[in-house]
């Protein structure tokens, strides 16, 4: 009895470990990606970029779940809900990223992405009726502290364009919803097939709008090497794989467990800037990590009760 129990309690670490590194990285391409998109912003416009960018990732995905033998039918009586799910995301959360992102700087972004788990429990118990455990709310709170020493500049003016800030805002809107309707999704659609069909719904909503915002500058860009490289870094890892990643953890540890993580976009991203720009890492910075390492553990805590007979 003893060996059954230790083993089923090493398969359930076991899994717990893998879903949390599965979602650990896709914070860290997402964390990049605001670099990215900085980046490739500079040679394309904004719906530009996201329409490229979900063209590149919708035919990635086709083409693996051809030759992997995965490809699922869209069932119809499932069609309207990812029709909400590709409102949210990727159409509404990209317009409110990449646009606010024009306007903001990237670290900035990502503290206001970083507020998703505080909102994100709150239509979680209402809607899904998800448990929120006063262990879930301290480690949210907590690793908010944490954001904010990672962030803060002593002697450093805020000027922040607040037409960017709200962007954002919609942005988090859009990524709560997507979360939120992620959970309404049948179980017997994969991962990937879920991420294949919603952005192949996306691109419905993209396309006319790139035909109304972008059509008539499109041949003035200053198309350079750098950008284009960045274009595709971002369809692969932070369109494809993190969503992969982040929809298959999503459906598995709940709404307010899996957005916890997101706390952790602007820890990577100020550890990013400190490798690749050469951006200055403090000692603020390293105790504001260590915090939200420490609230993201509490979050995920839970109190297991092992029955005996």
């Amino acid at each position: 009895m003893i060996s059954l129990v230790t083993n089923e309690c090493y398969t359930k670490k076991m899994k717990l470990f893998k879903l949390y590194g599965a979602i650990v990285l896709a914070m860290i391409f997402w964390s990049v990606s605001f670099i990215w998109t900085k980046i490739a912003i500079i040679s394309f416009q904004p719906m530009t970029l996201i329409m490229l960018r979900l063209i590149i990732a919708t035919f990635l995905l086709f083409i693996f779940n051809v030759i992997t033998g995965k490809f699922q039918r869209l069932q119809l009586k499932d069609l309207k809900w990812f029709i909400v799910l590709a409102f949210f995301e990727p159409f509404l959360y990209f317009v409110g990223e990449t646009y606010g992102l024009t306007l903001v700087k990237s670290t900035v972004a990502s503290v206001i992405v970083s507020t998703i788990p505080l909102f994100a429990p709150i239509p979680a118990y209402f809607i899904l009726k998800e448990k929120i455990s006063k262990a879930n709310i301290l480690g949210i709170l907590i690793s908010l502290i944490g954001v904010y020493f990672v962030v803060y500049e002593q002697n450093e003016t805020l000027n922040t364009n607040l037409w960017g800030v709200a962007l954002l805002f919609l942005a988090v809107f859009a990524g709560i919803c997507y979360a939120i309707t992620l959970r309404e999704i049948p179980l017997y659609y994969s991962a990937i097939n879920i991420v294949f069909y919603q952005s192949l719904i996306g691109l419905v909503f993209f396309v006319p709008t790139f035909f109304v915002t972008d059509f008539q500058t499109y041949q003035n860009y200053d198309i350079t090497f750098k950008s284009v490289v960045a274009l595709v870094l971002l369809a692969v890892f932070a369109s494809v794989i993190a969503f992969v990643l982040f929809a298959s953890t999503v459906r598995k540890l709940g709404v307010t467990k899996s957005n916890a993580f997101v706390n952790l976009i602007p820890v990577f991203t100020a550890i990013f800037s400190w490798l690749i720009l050469d951006e200055l890492l403090t000692i603020n910075k390293w105790i504001g990590i260590a915090i939200v390492v420490v609230g993201l553990y509490i979050s995920q805590w839970k109190k297991n009760k092992i029955k005996s007979q």
